[in-house]
């Protein structure tokens, strides 16, 4: 498994499998299916693979550990950019055959309308991560705040679930599947993170010692 997961061919295989449904929704567009709403359609269809992408993403980290295939961390960058890919064809649809290019009536939406106001805020807080993903911007930014800033793919995939759920109103079972998924990887997150400070304190309870200072008479 492991030798599989360090082929060149194996980035290729799961690029291709990235671009599945993109290139589905192409064929089923060009044969004129896509529903007697196909605006409503490709962004529903768009926004679901935005946040399975995001709930892939996410998931990498534990599953590397999980399964112990540290390989799989060759893929969290692919992911993590087509989630911003779909969630582009999410925004163009909604400001393009959606909207018509009428900013001024999206900037009412925006500001009235809740669900897109979430959503908006998302695909905003999206965009330096996409930006920020490449080797370059790790070293410009240095580690700690580049992994500080891209932690907000967290708040990023609680914020579409929120869209989501805002959005559809009656049937909510997507928008809890997915939020259940988000807050079980929050959840995973959050128990690393207090096991890693239980360790610390226990290896260092007294923390790092402090210079001792001259004894008065």
């Amino acid at each position: 498994m492991s030798s599989s997961l360090t082929s060149q061919w194996t980035k290729v295989v799961v690029f291709a499998a990235c671009l599945g449904p993109f290139g589905w929704l192409t064929w089923r567009g060009l044969h004129n299916d896509l529903t007697s709403d196909p605006v409503a359609y490709v962004t529903h269809f768009t926004g679901d693979w935005t946040l399975r992408f995001l709930v892939i993403t996410l998931a990498i980290t534990p599953l590397r550990k999980i399964l112990h295939l540290p390989e799989l961390i060759r893929f969290r960058r692919m992911l993590g950019l087509f989630a911003f890919f779909y969630v582009c064809l999410h925004f163009t649809t909604w400001i393009w055959p959606d909207h018509d290019f009428a900013w001024s009536e999206m900037w009412k939406d925006v500001l009235k309308r809740p669900f897109i106001t979430v959503g908006f805020t998302a695909f905003l807080l999206l965009v330096p991560l996409a930006i920020t993903s490449t080797a370059g911007w790790i070293r410009r930014l240095g580690g700690k705040r580049w992994q500080m800033l891209h932690r907000l793919i967290y708040l990023i995939a609680v914020l579409g679930v929120i869209h989501y759920d805002w959005l559809v109103k009656s049937d909510v079972r997507k928008p809890l599947f997915y939020g259940f998924l988000v807050a079980l990887l929050l959840a995973w997150r959050l128990g690393g993170w207090l096991i890693s400070r239980r360790d610390k304190a226990t290896a260092d309870p007294l923390g790092p010692e402090r210079p001792r200072t001259a004894e008065t008479m």
